[in-house]
């Protein structure tokens, strides 16, 4: 037997479940619109982010993961980064005593100085995972929103409106039923690997590898970026957002904001710093080329548009999607090929097991007052 089959022996089933109600009808039909229309999937890569899995998990199933911090970082020291901020926070607001916080702080220490993927404290097991990002090419290009995606039903562009958090509350559930889109979809997806030159041998042969010690896959929310088009190359314009609106949101400050600064439209040092394309333009001193981004932002508002072309560049709101591979213990980690930006490093100040912030120099500071006080 190859090892092939023997994955496929591991393979969990997929339970499969008629929609429920009309608009969860809507929406299968509007998946499967999308994928009837699939021409290619373009992968950009992996993202990493934290998963738990324990005591601590209220009102689920101890044996359930849920994600804890939001699967986009770009490396796997980010989400670990993430990992320690959140356990240090832990450990300064909600310990219950020295021995809570001295093991919460122990794991702090740890992903301080070492590439740490997983960990248990306190009874709750907390592992790094690894997901792909992808996305859908079809007859016009790379896929947009769909009609039954998320969308507010009175749009806000204040920019000092908080977004909706990315995968919030997220149970990741491999033998939860699901609609027969989806279920299509994951079988569709279970064979994703790497191929080609321009991959490293060590990409390649990680990836093939995970065919086979993770076999099942689970399909997470998706989200959206804007991505830009000049000549035939699209690339990554925004990070990720949890809807649509929220990377409109992200466009319309480029269109208004950043694009005019980064073309020098505007001056970076203006002493207005809410100077943008609108209001310069409704002075009457704009340059055509900056009236020419307030006119395309305005139009991005009034039609809530996915795609917007300005002076040549093609402007447009990506729906991502993204795949996490599933094992007998769970959800994929990084892999030993993923490449990590920076080494680990302290992210929060000095925390004592009494809950007391050490700030650095603080002790100095101290120290001098003392040779300086009256009396010394």
């Amino acid at each position: 037997m190859s090892h092939r089959d023997e994955s496929a022996d591991r393979m969990r089933p997929i339970l499969v479940r008629q929609p429920q109600g009309p608009v969860e009808a809507v929406t299968e039909a509007d998946a499967l619109d999308a994928i009837l229309d699939e021409r290619a999937m373009l992968v950009r890569g992996p993202l990493f982010g934290v998963v738990a899995q324990g005591t601590q998990n209220a009102g689920d199933d101890a044996s359930r993961w849920r994600v804890v911090v939001a699967v986009v970082a770009g490396c796997p020291q980010e989400a670990r980064d993430s990992l320690n901020s959140l356990l240090w926070f832990r450990a300064k607001d909600d310990a219950k005593d020295r021995v809570e916080r001295r093991a919460l702080l122990a794991a702090v220490a740890r992903l301080e100085s070492e590439r740490v993927d997983e960990l248990t404290v306190l009874g709750t097991r907390y592992r790094v995972v690894r997901a792909e990002e992808y996305t859908a090419a079809g007859p016009d290009g790379i896929e947009q929103p769909r009609p039954t995606d998320p969308e507010p039903s009175v749009p806000n562009w204040d920019r000092g409106v908080r977004e909706p958090g990315i995968d919030d509350g997220l149970v990741l559930d491999p033998e939860a039923a699901v609609t027969p889109v989806q279920a299509a979809e994951r079988l569709a997806r279970r064979q994703l690997a790497y191929t080609g030159a321009r991959f490293p041998d060590d990409v390649l042969d990680d990836s093939e590898r995970a065919l086979d010690t993770h076999p099942d896959v689970l399909l997470l929310p998706a989200l959206f970026r804007i991505v830009e088009q000049d000549g035939d190359a699209w690339k990554a314009a925004s990070g990720l957002h949890a809807t649509a609106h929220e990377a409109r949101k992200t466009l319309d400050f480029s269109l208004t904001w950043f694009e005019p600064r980064r073309l020098g439209l505007i001056p970076w040092d203006v002493e207005d710093r809410n100077a943008d394309a609108r209001t310069v333009t409704a002075k009457g001193t704009a340059t055509a080329e900056l009236a020419t981004y307030a006119e395309a932002a305005d139009r991005l508002r009034a039609e809530h548009a996915n795609r917007i072309e300005v002076l040549g560049t093609v402007h447009q709101v990506c729906r991502a999607r993204r795949l996490l591979r599933w094992g007998p213990d769970g959800p994929e980690g990084p892999r030993p090929s993923d490449i990590d930006s920076h080494p680990p490093e302290q992210i929060r100040p000095l925390l004592d097991e009494d809950g007391v912030i050490h700030y650095e120099g603080e002790d100095e500071d101290e120290n001098n007052e003392d040779q300086t006080a009256p009396g010394a």
